[in-house]
């Protein structure tokens, strides 16, 4: 039978949908070592550096969003044509998972090739959470995009698909028609 770590442990990694960092380790009091012997006894999976999988939290369809933000030592944040897929505002198809890192974030691992890593200080104003998962604001993802020449069109549906969802207000979506659609009506 478990014991309270795992049980702690357990808890922490069910609010990310299964994973777990070193840093979760020790924000619970639990040494690093534990980590590694519950991996050892195939209760943890080490998926990356530094971070685990508990198996016994079923997989979602998010899991690869939560691990791309956790990848770069816990500070990405799900950003341009990701946020917007994960939104569901745009008919966007990224090919990565698009996350932004503070511009200070240096790391000497290989960037894995599903991730397309962005450097930008990202305010609180800046970031959501969608699902428990660190993402930019819709209004933040589609200023992303024009700014990377997204298509006028994908744009366009991005901001009224996001004011009727929600993700936008309308003071937002008419600021982003007014920057980046030179005030058309759409």
């Amino acid at each position: 039978m478990p014991g309270a770590r795992y049980n702690q442990l357990a808890e922490r990694a069910a609010e990310a949908f299964g994973y777990l960092t070193g840093q979760d380790a020790r924000d619970l009091g639990v040494p690093l070592g534990t980590l590694n012997a519950l991996s050892r006894r195939g209760q943890l999976v080490r998926v990356a550096h530094g971070i685990y999988r508990m198996p016994l939290i079923p997989p979602s369809r998010l899991d690869q969003y939560m691990l791309a933000t956790l990848w770069p030592d816990g500070r990405g944040c799900i950003s341009h044509e990701s946020a917007l897929e994960l939104y569901g505002i745009s008919d966007v198809n990224p090919a990565k998972i698009h996350v932004t890192v503070p511009v200070g974030y240096r790391t000497h691992r290989e960037i894995p090739p599903l991730y397309a890593l962005h450097r930008e200080n990202l305010t609180d104003r800046n970031r959501r959470s969608f699902e428990g998962i660190p993402t930019v604001s819709a209004a933040t993802a589609i200023r992303q995009l024009h700014e990377q020449h997204l298509r006028p069109s994908l744009l366009a549906q991005a901001i009224e698909q996001g004011l009727r969802d929600g993700w936008l207000r309308q003071r937002e979506a008419t600021d982003l028609r007014a920057e980046i659609l030179d005030g058309r009506a759409v």
